[in-house]
């Protein structure tokens, strides 16, 4: 066997020992000793393949996938250009903690600096956004042997890098893959053998565990409040189940793992001034990585409160500087007097009752009832995957925390770039229903995500698109504002102008758009793979916003 194809082998053998059930490949030519080492894993049974012709949907499918699975995930390219396309999700990977793997072919060293076509400086491509970059060396002939232990050991070394297995910090790893031709097998199907065998029994050639630090005792003050942003499910969970014990409310993002035991709207309570005066903590417990909200993120720079961050890796949030104290979650001690938690609880039960009396007189189905309803709709073991504008907000704000629901999105570093095939990932990892509830630019942004090619599975999932003609976030910014009026609509509320409706068909996707509640509701039983468009009003949907915080603060004083 030629030295490409014994890399290649060696590699996805590995590969399916260190735990890896599925990849992604964007074909090339370069590549094509790993791409077809896949396919014939996935043809005996091994892993499934998934094709997509654009590497940058690639990449983000390879997210989705990771996310929902917790699993590392590869994603193949051919060299050039395309490498430079994943950039972005290996930046949301690296953010998020998220265990994607970039497979980079190249060209070997001799026809570097050469003006050779495809030929990029691929070494580094993505600086500090990996938590490992290998530049692997060429595959030779000869040395089988002392051949097939480095290839081994440094994709086991990848994985559990990617794992975050030693370093508690998981993360994006890059393996970049010099071949020589001939870059095809002599005997297609075949399986490596000989002096290319793994370890006896399929397990990996590395493997590990490390067992977790016990965390200290409680001794913090009573009046703590936990705030939970994007976090890992597990660790998400934990704090949830240390509030509920020792009696702190909780304001978590959906996308957090403790969402089902935050109190409602938690954004809009900590914008009421009058409010939070005298319902201030003296501590806050920041887990994971608060970005949705400027009241939390105001909360967190108050120097009357004593921030303490919950770290389960070796980085940690801290984007106002106000850590005092980082550490692991603390064990229960004695818990607070109940009323602390009622008084929040209250306020929520006060809120939402304002919020909802808005959101069920506004005319239409505006943004924000479509994401409490959507959420309220959907049946115990469904997905939600959220795009990281409006629509992630919306749900936190105005959607009711509830369980049975997993809820993702990319908040590592917050763009909107690739959710349409993160959510596809994602659904084909879940294996259940699966929704996203995503703007219509995120949706323009990632049109290549809907293009599911022969032979590739398609995900039972339903996209729901509020479609405002634009960027309807900003008008709820201060771009929004009426002294920027002669600019907003060119630059920032930039209309497209498409049928999103006939975009969605052209693609290969069933959809439609729907008007109202009970549209809403036929649309989520019926099933995926859809499209489902619902028409609102970028200023109207400003206003709207700026009501229910008004409404928010006038119940909160009422009390």
């Amino acid at each position: 066997m030629n030295p490409s194809t014994a890399l290649a082998r060696v590699l996805v053998d590995e590969l399916v020992r260190g735990g890896v059930t599925d990849a992604v490949v964007a074909p090339g030519s370069r590549s094509a000793p790993v791409a077809l080492a896949l396919f014939e894993a996935e043809r005996a049974g091994r892993m499934t393949l998934h094709v997509r012709i654009d590497e940058r949907a690639a990449a983000f499918l390879a997210l989705g996938l990771a996310k929902a699975s917790g699993r590392p995930v590869p994603v193949l390219t051919t060299s050039g250009t395309a490498t430079a396309h994943l950039h972005a999700a290996v930046l949301e990977a690296d953010a998020a903690g998220v265990p994607l793997l970039a497979l980079t072919a190249d060209r070997p060293p001799e026809l570097r600096d050469t003006g050779a076509n495809q030929t990029i400086a691929q070494s580094g491509l993505y600086g500090t956004a990996v938590r490992a970059a290998v530049d692997v060396g060429v595959p030779e002939t000869g040395r089988k042997e002392a051949q097939n232990r480095y290839w081994r050991s440094l994709v086991a070394k990848a994985l559990l890098t990617a794992r975050g297995v030693l370093s508690g910090d998981p993360g994006p790893v890059h393996l970049n893959l010099p071949f020589r031709e001939p870059l095809l097998p002599e005997d297609p199907g075949t399986q490596p053998s000989g002096p290319w065998v793994g370890r006896a029994g399929g397990v990996p050639w590395t493997d590990g565990s490390v067992t977790p630090s016990p965390a200290p005792a409680d001794t913090g003050p009573a009046r703590t409040l936990v705030v939970v942003g994007d976090a890992p499910p597990a660790l998400g969970r934990a704090a949830a189940e240390l509030a509920q014990a020792q009696r702190w409310p909780v304001v978590a993002e959906p996308s957090s793992g403790a969402w089902a035991e935050s109190v409602r709207g938690g954004a809009l309570l900590l914008g009421a001034p009058g409010w939070l005066a005298a319902h201030r903590p003296d501590r806050v417990l920041v887990v994971g990585r608060p970005t949705l909200s400027r009241p939390v993120s105001a909360l967190l720079a108050d120097p009357a409160v004593r921030v303490e961050t919950v770290a389960a890796a070796p980085r940690w949030a801290d984007a106002g500087r106000s850590t005092s104290w980082v550490g692991a979650l603390p064990v229960p001690g004695t818990p607070a007097d109940p009323a602390w938690r009622a008084a929040w609880c209250a306020a929520a039960s006060r809120v939402g009752t304002a919020v909802d009396g808005l959101l069920d007189a506004a005319p239409g189905l505006t943004a924000g009832l479509l994401a409490r309803d959507l959420v309220a709709g959907l049946s115990d073991g469904a997905l939600l995957v959220l795009g990281s504008s409006t629509p992630v907000r919306d749900v936190d704000r105005l959607a009711v925390p509830r369980n049975g629901l997993t809820v993702l999105a990319n908040r590592g570093v917050a763009g909107i770039d690739g959710t349409v095939s993160t959510a596809v990932g994602a659904a084909l990892a879940h294996g259940g229903p699966a929704f996203a509830l995503l703007g219509d630019l995120t949706f323009l942004h990632d049109l290549q995500g809907l293009l599911v090619g022969e032979g590739e599975r398609r995900p039972d999932l339903t996209l729901v698109v509020p479609d405002n003609d634009g960027g309807g976030i900003f008008a709820q910014l201060e771009p929004g504002q009426p002294r920027y009026e002669a600019g907003y609509r060119r630059v920032f509320g930039t209309p497209h102008g498409r049928d999103l409706v006939a975009v969605a068909e052209a693609l290969g996707w069933p959809a439609l758009r729907v008007a109202g509640p009970s549209g809403l509701a036929d649309a989520v039983v019926a099933g995926g793979p859809r499209v489902v468009v619902v028409g609102t009003d970028q200023r109207a949907e400003a206003e709207l916003a700026a009501a229910l915080r008004s409404a928010a603060a006038e119940a909160l004083g009422a009390a």
